[in-house]
């Protein structure tokens, strides 16, 4: 018999989840946690607790592909969303924001197919070696860290000598130790954060707010760039590479979806093993590591018995996982998607058309305003300082002309410090 109010969860959680991830500031843990809070509520109006557990999970799910469309138009990252700012706003810039959506929810529907290979290997794999990963994931870290930095080149320019690489190398270790002081001091004083409105604070908010976020608002508006006619061309890239990015970022997904503490954001970093990838393959790999991880957590969580996410600690608290319930939670996972995948391509052409007719200068002025508003709001003062102290280091990178993703080390240093 067909569970009407099962299926009605799903598509609730699917509406929630586009909702959430079209709008800047909130993520789809702030779901879990006010659906989790509620719970009681709907319990007692005859809800059962799969019904609220697969909400949950299709709003993470969905969260993760339209969550790319403010980050491309306007600049505005969440913490999952932050890296795929760079190349995403850029292509936008050039008239090809919805080529870049496109991008973006093709890594994040092959990220599915490439989980759903990883899941029976990863689940062996760390089922018996967990602990021992887990005693070296220091070593990990800092070789990602290592080799992101060595092979920094900074801008080409005739000229300008033999150690100019090295002088672009330097910058990037300044870059990532500041932005690594800065998350370290953050997460240390968290407790100083509080919402006025009586929301949980989270100080990832505004570090990455203003990194990735406020500084290319900021010179967006210096360099008065206009928003060309949006055009829906091809993908400019093989389909081979196109392959390869997606794999990555669909492996990287799975992977950190079993380490506590690491987020996608620094998974991304992984992806890149500072190579040169082009805007387009990183954003693939970007928005496949999203994904997979959302659906890997599910897994990992049966496994190894620990949560890797709020969606998953909310799930953990509704119902009991076991095999028969993962492989439901895997099936709703891969429905949400496709719907998921199609809703993000007609966004993408709808925000396409909207910021075309508006201007961009105020458009970057008012989203510049939302989430200083927004940091407040959810941090108080406190986070407000971060968010201000975050933008200007946000702006070193491409002054400097490295990769802005020597800023990860705002994760990637506390990170380092707790597992070392």
């Amino acid at each position: 018999m067909v569970d009407i109010i099962l299926i009605s969860s799903v598509f609730f959680g699917l509406l929630f989840g586009i909702f959430s991830g079209l709008t800047p500031g909130i993520h789809s843990n702030n779901f879990a946690a006010l659906l989790l809070a509620l719970s009681p509520a709907f319990l007692s109006l005859g809800l059962e607790p799969l019904d609220l557990a697969t909400a949950i999970l299709a709003a993470s799910v969905a969260h993760t592909f339209l969550d790319i469309v403010p980050s491309i138009f306007i600049g505005a990252p969440d913490a999952d969303t932050a890296l795929a700012v760079l190349p995403g706003h850029e292509m936008m810039l050039e008239g090809k924001g919805i080529e870049a959506v496109r991008l973006s929810a093709l890594g994040s529907a092959s990220s599915i197919l490439v989980a759903l290979l990883l899941i029976v290997p990863l689940s062996l794999l760390f089922g018996r070696f967990y602990e021992t990963f887990m005693d070296h994931v220091g070593l990990v870290l800092l070789a990602i860290a290592a080799v992101t930095i060595l092979t920094e080149r900074g801008e080409v320019i005739e000229g300008q000598g033999s150690l100019a690489p090295l002088k672009y190398k330097l910058i990037a270790l300044v870059l990532f130790l500041t932005s690594g002081l800065l998350g370290s001091f953050a997460f240390a004083h968290q407790n100083l954060a509080q919402s006025p409105l009586g929301f949980r604070p989270e100080v990832l908010m505004p570090l990455l707010g203003g990194l990735f976020g406020a500084s290319i608002l900021l010179i967006s508006l210096g360099s008065r760039a206009e928003v060309p006619d949006q055009r829906e061309t091809g993908f400019g890239m093989p389909a081979r590479t196109i392959t390869k990015a997606a794999f990555f970022g669909g492996l990287a997904g799975s992977v950190v979806a079993w380490v506590p503490g690491v987020t996608p954001a620094v998974a991304t970093v992984a992806t890149r093993f500072g190579s040169d990838w082009s805007g387009r393959e990183f954003l693939v790999s970007v928005s496949g590591v999203n994904t997979a991880n959302a659906l890997l957590t599910m897994v990992a969580l049966l496994v190894v018995g620990r949560p890797r996410s709020g969606a998953a600690v909310a799930i953990q608290e509704l119902v009991e996982l076991d095999r028969r319930l993962l492989l439901f939670m895997v099936t709703v996972a891969v429905f949400v998607s496709i719907l998921s995948y199609l809703a993000t391509l007609a966004a993408g052409r709808a925000a396409a058309k909207v910021v075309r007719r508006l201007d961009y200068g105020r458009l970057c002025i008012a989203i510049l305003a939302l989430l200083t508003a927004l940091t407040y709001a959810f941090t108080g003062p406190f986070g407000l300082f971060i968010y201000l102290v975050s933008t200007v280091v946000g702006l070193v990178a491409p002054f400097a002309g490295v990769r802005k993703t020597h800023a990860m080390g705002v994760l990637m240093v506390p990170l380092l410090i707790y597992y070392l």
